[in-house]
């Protein structure tokens, strides 16, 4: 009796504790809904220049949504919405090609495969002067990106400036409907080593990695390197099924925790592809978000090697929430964490200068660090850590480049559209000349590529190019390449400045299974 008297007490307590809150939180709204509304009011009325009602409201939208200071949380316009479709999608009407700024000047840095672009003529290094009546000088990179893309079987005119070419060199594109391929190629290396170039997360990545599982499956490979590196991520779904191509049905997957709702587990659904070939998963520092969750999957179920360096660290979860007027809100509504309950989440904080940096910027990889870290454990009983990004079972660097090669970039980095003409041109001309992939970089070729560059007003010391001759044979191998035997056969020759993928395929040799690879995995590191 006495003790119900004490539970009834105990209730009535709380009822006016929990009142007075919402009566306090009640008043705070009123009190923020007033300043916004004294803010909006005064800015209207008296700013010095005259701000449209709905940049107004805009303007405030997006200051409050740039103050939750998340750098994954974004208000797009109608504009940006498409092209956040348009990056996602993996498909959108344009002319194909890739552009990037160089200190001012919008340069095509790639034109893909059966595109317009490709038809046309473009060339790497060609710089965009005029799209349509409109010169580009003083544009943006996202202007001229705007104007390029557009409904496929549309028109638009496009003048290129190219080195050596004294006028301009106009084009009109018809648009298509582009591809960018998640799988570009995969391959096979020495000893029946299935090799899977994953770049990016788009609505077709998980047909095209199982495709490219199964054709290698059934040419006989013993071992699988799935290549994450660079890949920024995307669509949760796509993270989800990629993962499950490699792990067997009711697999947990991932799972997520949001404010106010039941935490939402994912499971393998489909059946796998192969749940036995020993697989490594490379990363790096810009392995992010889908791709991590990939990788945590196979690293809690020990289904997977990492090898590499450490991950990005975005254990963040984004919804898109269409609003009036064709905008969009993406912004962060969860956590998502591993099979073994880790999130990866590294700690971000926003700078004066509007920039996130990390707040523990060093690797997590020192001895320190990991004993300072939440500890897991995955199906085996091995160690994983939680607390920020994925750590690789082992911790391969790569390859850096002689102190003479870093002379030669710096002092070519000024002179990127001459190189990326010259190069290009010179390597068509040589392309004729190759019979096979294992061809050799010839002394002359070298001293040929020197003279163009100079005469295409590109001065370069004589002393920091003969330094430099490694890093130029790769430049020219990997050009000349290319353009006759296409991107796989690169990679090819690019081996052998790849030290992660290298380690990766002579683990795979040694290993006949995943159990094995694990094993050579955790001597490799004992005997640091």
């Amino acid at each position: 009796m006495r003790q119900s008297r004490r539970v009834a007490i105990a209730a009535l307590i709380l009822v006016p504790v929990i009142a007075g809150g919402f009566m306090l939180q009640a008043s705070a709204s009123r009190d923020g809904a007033r300043l916004l509304d004294q803010v909006l009011s005064l800015v209207s009325d008296r700013f010095v220049d005259t701000v449209d009602a709905s940049a107004l409201y805009e303007k405030a939208a997006r200051g409050l949504v740039k103050e939750l200071n998340d750098p994954y949380s974004e208000l797009f316009s109608p504009k940006q919405l498409r092209e956040f479709t348009t990056r996602t999608g993996g498909r959108y009407g344009g002319v194909g090609m890739q552009i990037e700024d160089q200190k001012g000047n919008i340069t095509v840095s790639r034109v893909f495969p059966n595109t317009p672009a490709e038809r046309a003529g473009v060339r790497e290094g060609d710089r965009i002067v005029f799209v349509d009546t409109l010169s580009t000088a003083g544009w943006k990179l996202a202007q001229v990106s705007d104007y390029l893309i557009g409904t496929p079987g549309t028109q638009v005119n496009v003048r290129f400036a190219r080195a050596g070419v004294p006028q301009a060199i106009p084009v009109r594109f018809t648009r298509a409907t582009i591809h960018i391929p998640a799988v570009p190629y995969a391959i096979m290396l020495d000893g029946k080593i299935g090799y899977v170039p994953f770049q990016s997360f788009n609505e077709t990545a998980s047909e095209e990695v199982r495709a490219a599982v199964q054709r290698l499956s059934r040419e006989g490979a013993r071992g699988l390197v799935l290549d994450m590196r660079d890949n920024p991520g995307g669509i949760l779904d796509q993270a989800l099924s990629i993962s499950n191509i490699f792990l067997a049905e009711n697999s947990e997957l991932a799972s997520v925790r949001g404010r106010g709702a039941d935490p939402q587990i994912y499971y393998a659904r489909e059946k796998p592809v192969t749940t036995s070939i020993p697989l490594v998963v490379l990363t790096n520092g810009y392995t992010a978000s889908a791709s991590e969750i990939v990788a945590g999957a196979l690293q809690d179920h020990d289904r997977a090697l990492i090898l590499g360096s450490t991950s990005f660290g975005k254990g963040l979860v984004q919804s898109v929430f269409p609003l009036d007027g064709g905008y969009a809100l993406k912004m962060t509504t969860g956590k998502w964490y591993t099979p073994s309950g880790r999130s990866i989440q590294k700690e971000r904080r926003l700078t004066a200068d509007g920039q996130f940096i990390e707040v523990h910027p060093d690797s997590l990889e020192s001895d320190s660090a990991r004993r300072a870290r939440p500890v897991f454990k995955s199906d085996g009983g091995r160690t994983v850590y939680g607390g920020g990004a994925i750590s690789p079972d082992i911790i391969v660097p790569l390859d850096t480049l002689t102190t003479p090669e870093q002379q030669l970039a710096k002092a070519l980095a000024p002179k990127q559209q001459e190189l990326y003409i010259t190069l290009y041109d010179y390597a068509l001309e040589l392309k004729p000349s190759v019979a096979s992939p294992g061809f050799t970089i010839q002394p002359a070729w070298r001293e040929e590529l020197l003279r163009r560059l100079q005469a295409a007003g590109a001065t370069v010391d004589r002393k920091q190019w003969d330094g430099g001759v490694e890093f130029v044979d790769r430049l020219m191998g990997n050009r000349i390449a290319r353009l006759a035997f296409g991107d796989s056969t690169t990679k090819r020759r690019e081996i052998v400045d790849d030290a992660q993928l290298q380690k990766a395929v002579e683990l795979l040799k040694k290993g006949q299974t995943q159990k094995d690879l694990l094993t050579l995995a955790q001597a490799s590191q004992s005997h640091k």
